[in-house]
């Protein structure tokens, strides 16, 4: 293993690419990604995932290529690609394993090479599946010739105040040696320092149940959301209220999508159901989350008397602020809401129209929004959409028309006599 290594950077998404900057400017680093557009956008500049700003791409010696083979020889190879779900919702790890292979024919023994997986997997992906895919792929022994790593994603998509440069970074090597090299190398991109678990499948582990806690303690919140609508009672009074205890965790209900919160909990209830048990807790909050678009539906059908109109919705994306569409659960909202023959139209000033089109089948609205609409479905609260003036959001609604704050964004707005709904 070299002083000071070479690494490469397999994967340049919304996680890959601000670790492959931020490792840029400690050492020499490629970054790789079979995307061709994404790898001209990043030349030019442009990160359309909203993570790097342009001056700091132009201004970084990261090295960028759609051609695997310009990282062969490298002494670190970081994974960084998505670990998704199929349609049963069981754990798709073809991603990860072509990565893998891809990786294999690169690696060069005398460098004694360290493979460092970033992406989320249940406890034993790494040693287990790809390290013998590694050796396949690569004619190498593994704990000879290479050796395996892993130091779990902790990227919060729109998120300033926890970026890469400042969180603990969690390693594990599959010896001491590796995980101090390992610890060595994140220490030096982040304040947070790095954390040495105590084993690969340690750090497995902890990252699954990250994301799992936070969907557990929102299901909670949703599910109290569905108590406290028949009474009448807004859920975001009773937070409030209940807020004011020291000890009580400030989650809130909502749509859970995007390609954490909603997909760990199943690679964890997958890891379960191999040990022989049934995961009833962490899948419990899965059902919970995952009906909370079609109850939403639902609760504004009834808000309209069940009568259908012209519905608007305001976002698309899985959060507010950021370009983000992957596993956006508006769309349960959206669909629902046709099947009761409502007539629905979309806006989003920061999703791709032409991602929306490809992955959902949704035509977003090209003009700034417009009414009158018989229902606003404020459903992600952008910046823009929050700091509309009370006239600009009236002028959306029909006269009888409903206006739906699904975040309690325009909470403190009079909005004159419009009917509105929220949890």
């Amino acid at each position: 293993m070299t002083q000071s290594p070479h690494i490469a950077v397999i994967g340049l998404g919304y996680v890959g690419l601000p670790l492959a900057v931020a490792l840029a400017r400690h050492f020499s680093v490629i970054g790789i990604d079979a995307s061709e557009t994404r790898i001209a956008e990043l030349k030019d500049g442009h990160d359309r995932t909203g993570e790097i700003e342009r001056h700091a791409l132009a201004s970084s010696s990261l090295g960028l290529s759609s051609d695997a083979s310009e990282a062969a020889g490298a002494d670190i190879y970081i994974v960084a690609v998505p670990t998704p779900v199929d349609a049963e919702n069981r754990p798709d790890l073809g991603a990860l394993l072509g990565a893998t292979e891809m990786v294999g024919p690169l690696l060069e023994a005398d460098r004694l090479p360290v493979i460092v997986f970033e992406s989320t997997v249940y406890p034993g992906v790494t040693e287990d599946i790809c390290g013998p895919a590694l050796e396949k792929a690569s004619g190498l022994t593994r704990g000879t010739d290479f050796f395996l790593g892993y130091s779990p994603e902790r990227i919060n998509p729109g998120d300033r105040e926890h970026s890469i440069d400042k969180i603990v970074k969690v390693v594990a090597g599959e010896n001491a040696e590796v995980a101090e090299r390992l610890a060595d190398i994140y220490g030096k991109i982040t304040e947070g320092g790095a954390y040495k678990a105590a084993s690969i499948k340690v750090a497995e582990a902890a990252k699954v149940i990250e994301n799992a806690q936070r969907d557990i303690n929102i299901a909670f919140m949703n599910e109290i959301a569905r108590v406290f609508a028949p009474l009448g009672l807004s859920t975001w009074d009773v937070l409030d209220a209940a807020g004011t205890k020291w000890n009580f965790l400030p989650f809130q209900p909502g749509l859970v999508g995007g390609h954490c919160i909603g997909i760990d909990p199943y690679y964890l209830a997958h890891c379960a159901a191999e040990q022989g048990h049934d995961p009833q807790v962490i899948l419990a909050g899965r059902n919970i989350n995952d009906g909370m678009g079609a109850w939403i539906a639902d609760r504004l059908h009834a808000a309209r008397n069940g009568e259908a109109g012209r519905v608007l919705v305001l976002g698309l994306t899985f959060k507010e602020d950021v370009p983000d569409l992957r596993n956006s659960r508006v769309v349960d909202v959206i669909e629902r809401l046709k099947a009761l023959g409502h007539e629905v139209c979309v806006h989003d000033p920061l999703a791709d129209p032409a991602e929306a089109k490809v992955e959902y089948g949704i035509t977003l609205e090209s003009e700034a929004p417009s009414g009158p609409h018989d229902l606003v479905f404020a459903a992600v609260p952008h910046r823009g959409y929050r700091e509309l003036s009370d006239d600009a959001i009236a002028a959306l609604v029909a006269d009888g028309g409903t206006i739906a704050d699904l975040k309690g964004m325009w909470r403190d707005r009079t909005l004159g006599g419009i009917a509105r709904w929220t949890l």
